[in-house]
Parts: C-alpha cells; structure tokens; sequence
C-alpha cells in the first residue's frame, strides 16, 4: 500500500492523506481511496486543522498497519504535528486519528518523512524533524498502543533533516538526512550502537545532496541501497546507489529517472510537451496509452515557469517486503508517483 497527500496545491485546506493498494499478483494499482481529511482530522483531536502534509506508511511484524501524516494547526510546516491511525486489517478499516505528543511547548514543529523502525520489544522508532528555529532531526520511541515515550536527538543547529534510517542489526543503524545548508552540499550520515538512545554527530558523506529528502534500505551483503538526487543542485536525476555498511564505497547501481538534458537545463513547453508525453508512455505502459491525452492537458503548473519547463524526481520512499523484493516509489515531475520493484538477481546483474 502506498500513501501520499493530494489536493488543489501544497498546504491548501482541501489536501486529503489518500493511499493505493498494490496487487503484486496482477501488478496493478487499485483506485484510490482517501484515508484522513482536515475534518476527520479535527473531528478526532478536537483541534482546529488549517492543513495537512506528510504521510508514512509501514506494516509492523504483528501485521498492524501503521499509519502517521502530518497537520498544522497554527502558521506554516513549523507548526505543524504528527497523527497516527492503525489498521489490523491491512488497510480495510482504519482508528480515528491519535495526535502524537512530541513536545512540551504547545505540542508543534514535529514532521514526518520516512520509514519507522520496528524494535522487537514491540515499540517503534520514527524518523522525524524539526523546522521550528532551526532544522534537526529526532527519533521517536513510541509504544504498540501509538504513546511516545521516549525521544533522542539525531542532530542539531539549521541544516539537516527528513531522516532515513537503516537498522544494520539490533544495535547498530545508520542515519542519513537531507542537507539544507550552502556549505558542502553532501548527504548527512550518523550512527547509533544502542538502538537509537544516542547518536553520533552527523559528518557530510560522498553523495552530493541538493537540500532534497532520500531514502535507503539494508542488503543481503550488510551493505545498503540509497535513492536520492546525486546532484548539487536541481531534482532533475533520480539515481540509485550501493554503499558499503561504513558509507565510504559508492557505486551507481542505476539512474532510475532523468532529464533528457545533462545539466538540467529547462526546455520550453512545446518540446517538454513531446518528451514528458514519450516519458509518461514508458513509465505507465500500454495500458495508460488512453490517459496520454488527459496527462498532457493537466500538467501540474509547477514544472513550467517563465524559465521554461523542468523535469523533477524526487521524494522517494523505499522498504524491502517480507518476500524479498524491494519497492520505491517517488514523486514524478509533480504530476505523479512512480513505483519500481525489484529483487535481488536483478541487483546482483546491475553490480
């Protein structure tokens, strides 16, 4: 199952948290269903919603479907905190929204991008961060009835957040986090040896990162898989990476999505037309060669500026599943969400 938040635009009232399921079997996306609104949101906490952002999906062991997303009450994303609902049904029916209490000053600045950690004492570590005067992440321990209960700081100051987590073993995980400063533009990386109770100061890594969100997921050989924007500026590639367990070998294992221009430079709307049209038939396939016309007529405003027209990949999210496969999906030139699967053979082939 996936999840994503869709609406008019970015932090509009009428933004809904809405997810899809997959049929592995039929490798085909069912229809969407929306799963948290402003209202149900509000009705559920008894607070006032202006918006709602960010959601994270995960299956714990138990088979619980967890659910958290964000929502604002007060002001911009700074404001903002986190709700979680559960499923026991993968997904059928869901808990009315539990707001989460991660801080003491009026419960905000709390965000959500990536994976949870499933502890096996049964609590959930989560990934979050801040962007209230500054930029840093946190890990959240929370309980199986959806209680923090404790919390650490990953890093600190102004310049680093959304983080992806990667267990190595019970103890032992690596932290990587977006970078939003203007000194080095490099993936941030830190690391824990007691399951998250402490974390080491983070130091930039070789990826270059162009204040753009990633995702990575562990391998067979100890080693890890990262999706992210190799770039120091611009989303326009998409590249898939292997890295060692210590981050210090990288090799390219595939650039999933890029644009036809080398440097990123933008095209005008007539020849970005052309080539996102021949890019949307690959992507889909034949079964979308009906919706071409549609997709082309409803071309979200934002990769189109008087500069002319951008190719953008970006936000991937990335688990392995309980049968092995790997799956990641990602936004696609603001317009939609791609997903890639694969196995490990088909990785084996590309290192």
């Amino acid at each position: 199952m996936a999840v994503w938040f869709a609406g008019s635009r970015e932090g509009a009232a009428d933004v809904q948290v809405r997810g899809s399921r997959y049929d592995a079997q039929e490798a085909e996306w069912g229809e969407e269903i929306v799963l948290a609104t402003r209202e149900s949101t509000e009705s559920a906490t008894q607070k006032h919603i202006r918006k709602l952002g960010n959601p994270v999906i995960a299956l714990a062991p138990d088979n619980r479907l967890w659910l958290f997303y964000v929502s604002v009450s007060i002001g911009g994303w700074a404001g903002s905190a986190i709700n979680a609902m559960y499923s026991d049904d993968l997904g059928e029916n869901w808990s009315a929204p539990k707001q989460l209490i991660t801080t003491p000053f009026l419960n905000i600045s709390t965000l959500v991008r990536n994976a949870p950690v499933f502890h096996r004492d049964g609590t959930i570590g989560l990934p979050v961060y801040h962007e209230f005067l500054g930029k840093f992440a946190e890990y959240l321990y929370i309980s199986p009835a959806g209680d923090v209960v404790d919390k650490t700081r990953i890093s600190r100051g102004k310049h680093s957040l959304q983080p992806t987590i990667v267990p190595m073993d019970e103890y032992n995980a690596v932290a990587m986090l977006r970078y939003a400063g203007d000194i080095h533009h490099k993936v941030l990386a830190s690391r824990t040896e007691d399951a998250g109770q402490t974390w080491s100061e983070p130091y930039p890594i070789n990826p270059a990162n162009p204040n753009s969100s990633l995702a990575a997921v562990a391998t067979p050989d100890h080693g890890l898989l990262v999706a992210l924007n190799d770039l120091e500026d611009g989303r326009f590639r998409l590249r898939l990476m292997g890295t060692d367990s210590g981050l210090d070998l990288w090799k390219p294992v595939i650039d999933l999505d890029e644009s036809p221009d080398p440097y990123g430079n933008p095209f005008s709307p007539e020849v970005y037309r052309e080539i996102i049209g021949d890019k949307f038939l690959r992507s889909s396939g034949p079964r979308r060669e009906s919706l071409v016309d549609e997709f082309l007529a409803n071309l979200d405003q934002r990769v189109c500026k008087d500069h002319g027209c951008d190719f953008e990949y970006e936000y991937p999210y990335f688990i392995k599943s309980g049968d092995g496969l790997y799956h990641l999906v990602y936004s696609w030139n603001n317009t939609f969400i791609k997903h890639i699967s694969f196995n490990d053979a088909w990785l084996e082939e590309q290192l």
